[in-house]
């Protein structure tokens, strides 16, 4: 009897898509013999860490033969100030993805369902069908709409129904770059019953300078069922060390420690995001790389015969017009590794992540060469 261990999981577990994450740069590299290649694929900041991080890191790095604190007190204490919240509304995260599947493993189970919008992020799916709730996807808008392939929370709200425990929104949208306004958004919210909690995904929210747009972590005192997710992957530029938190209501947040394990964030990436919450220029010289790349990115990409989609993250989502593999390969092979989305139901698009000046001109140039041939 040959051994088959696939018998042995459970049958969501057995049907689940893994997430599939951007191709490294070594592995590019090695893969076509080429050097020099540049990574704008996984959204992160070019710049990576600021100066007082990277101290901190050094710093914490002496203790590294210790466990790091469980309960995150220093981190806590500076996101509590932040937020203008209590410590006991903050759950930590290895990144905000880890909060995303404790959520789904606190509030989920296989007689219930979970909502989120055609295009979210790819997260949401496979944390649901990892307890085996129902996912209930919610039609995007259309491409013809001004906020093309977004959340239509008219939709959404169509599937909420007494079984409904979690709803999930990113805004902005990964992969799609687009996003709600803070009046829809928030009457989406009030609207729905206090059975069922409203995660905002807020990931990309440092990069988004509009006054306007909503942070809905001041709306917790209001909404005991909003659940704010952040990350200090991305405009921080701690990707590689996996730091993230979620803002709830204090009971939310006591379920989420309940299946939280045990020293989730480690040492390092919890002093480097408490110093990086500190490091205010470092953040404004990010949020200026990403609005000056965003101005370049969308003047080079109006002269190629491609479609953008509006953005008010650190990437542009293009519709290609044509299937986007092709292109995609072409670009490897100039050492230009982007992202298709043909995962998410997008075979002729392409993500684009905001790099430097340069970088994003290499991007722009291989794209335009891929396009010609």
């Amino acid at each position: 009897m040959s051994f088959d261990p696939t018998q042995l999981a459970s049958p969501c577990v057995r049907t689940l898509a893994p997430y599939v994450p951007g191709k490294p740069l070594e592995e590019l590299e090695r893969e076509y013999g080429i050097r020099d290649s540049i990574k704008l694929a996984s959204n992160e900041n070019p710049l990576g860490p600021g100066p007082l991080a990277r101290a901190a890191i050094a710093s914490a790095a002496q203790d590294i033969g210790l466990y790091p604190d469980g309960n995150g007190f220093t981190l806590k204490q500076a996101l509590a100030r932040k937020h203008e919240c209590d410590l006991d509304c903050i759950t930590l995260g290895n990144g905000s993805n880890d909060v995303l599947v404790m959520l789904a493993e606190a509030f989920l189970t296989s007689e219930v369902e979970a909502v989120f919008s055609e295009y979210a992020f790819a997260v949401y799916p496979i944390a649901v069908q990892a307890t085996g709730a129902t996912a209930r996807v919610a039609k995007a808008h259309p491409a013809t709409h001004p906020m093309a392939l977004g959340h239509d929370l008219d939709a959404l709200r169509a599937l909420v129904n007494d079984r409904t425990r979690l709803v999930f929104i990113a805004n902005p949208n990964n992969p799609t770059g687009t996003w709600v306004d803070a009046a829809p958004l928030k009457a989406f919210v009030a609207s729905l019953p206090l059975t069922t909690l409203v995660v905002i995904d807020e990931a990309y929210i440092e990069y988004v300078e509009d006054a306007s747009f909503p942070d809905t972590s001041r709306w917790l005192r209001e909404f005991p069922n909003l659940i704010v997710t952040r990350t200090f992957s991305k405009a921080y530029g701690l990707a590689g060390l996996r730091v993230g938190y979620a803002l709830s209501h204090p009971q939310v947040a006591g379920l989420l420690n309940r299946v939280r394990q045990a020293f989730n964030v480690n040492t390092l990436a919890l002093a480097a995001a408490r110093a990086a919450l500190e490091d205010r220029e470092h953040l404004a010289r990010s949020i200026t790389l990403n609005r000056e790349g965003m101005r370049q990115l969308e003047a080079g990409l109006d002269r190629l015969p491609v479609r953008r989609l509006p953005s008010r993250g650190n990437f542009i989502l293009i519709d290609c017009q044509r299937p986007a593999g092709p292109l995609y390969e072409a670009m490897l092979r100039q050492g230009v590794i982007v992202r298709p989305v043909g995962s998410y139901g997008l075979p002729h698009h392409l993500r684009l992540t905001i790099g430097t000046q340069a970088q994003n001109q290499r991007m722009l140039a291989a794209l335009e060469l891929a396009l010609k041939g």
